[in-house]
């Protein structure tokens, strides 16, 4: 009867180890999560440039319910235009950012949504920091700039990043909006243009009808009229009396 030797059975043996062995490893270690944007063919200084993020769920116990973003340098809250996310979601603008919340998603389900930007800033790359927060008040940070494998298993929290490509020839930064001008106080003066500053008031311009020494011409008009009255009537009075007599 033939049996199987030692050296025909070790090979069996060790590839049947090694699947056991993936099989441990791949059920241990988590599924890595991550939160991402995307713009096909994204150019530096592009406008209306269509933006999709993305935020897996890390919790199994409570859905995404708030996203907020702080915009890179370069784009201001208001260049972005929300255009579509999960229902009931909206946009709010922030001081460096904004805010994209609503009814929270189920558990386990992934947040996505999508804005478009007036114009991407002369770079080679955007970085989106963002905090993502779950409907039990537990909030993910996305704002690491690189991964640096925060949990052991190359699992951290790096911010979503858009590798934009060169700018078209002939591209330029558009002028701002008129909405992202800085309102007056008050009346600039000339002076303004030299770099004097002034408070907002201005002196009115001379009148025409002043004299030399700033006294308006109707005063001493007006004194000699009075002059001249009263001297015809001293005139009068004494004609009168003269021929009374």
């Amino acid at each position: 009867m033939h049996r199987p030797t030692l050296a025909g059975s070790l090979p069996r043996f060790g590839v049947l180890t090694a699947g056991v062995f993936v099989l441990a490893v791949a059920t241990a270690v988590p599924a890595v999560a991550d939160a991402e944007v995307e713009a096909e063919g994204a150019r530096a200084l592009d406008q209306n440039v269509t933006l999709t993020f993305s935020a897996e769920s890390e919790s199994g116990s409570a859905g995404i319910s708030k996203l907020e973003v702080v915009l890179p340098e370069g784009i201001t809250p208001r260049d972005i235009t929300y255009k579509e996310g999960p229902d009931g979601w909206k946009l709010t603008p922030a001081d460096q950012g904004y805010t994209v919340a609503g009814p929270k998603l189920s558990v386990g389900e992934d947040a996505e949504y999508v804005v478009t930007v007036r114009q991407l800033p002369d770079a080679k790359s955007l970085v989106f920091k963002t905090l993502q927060t779950y409907g039990d008040g537990k909030v993910d940070r996305w704002i690491e700039l690189e991964d640096t494998g925060g949990d052991g298993h190359g699992h951290g929290h790096p911010a979503p990043r858009l590798e934009l490509k060169a700018a078209a020839p002939g591209a330029k930064l558009v002028s701002a909006s008129p909405t992202e001008e800085e309102p007056t106080t008050g009346a600039l003066s000339s002076d303004t243009a030299s770099g004097d500053p002034t408070t907002g008031t201005s002196t009115p311009p001379a009148d025409s009808t002043e004299g030399d020494d700033g006294m308006p011409l109707a005063v001493p008009l007006g004194i000699g009229a009075a002059v001249l009255l009263l001297g015809g009537g001293v005139w009068l009075f004494r004609s009168r009396r003269s021929g009374s007599a």
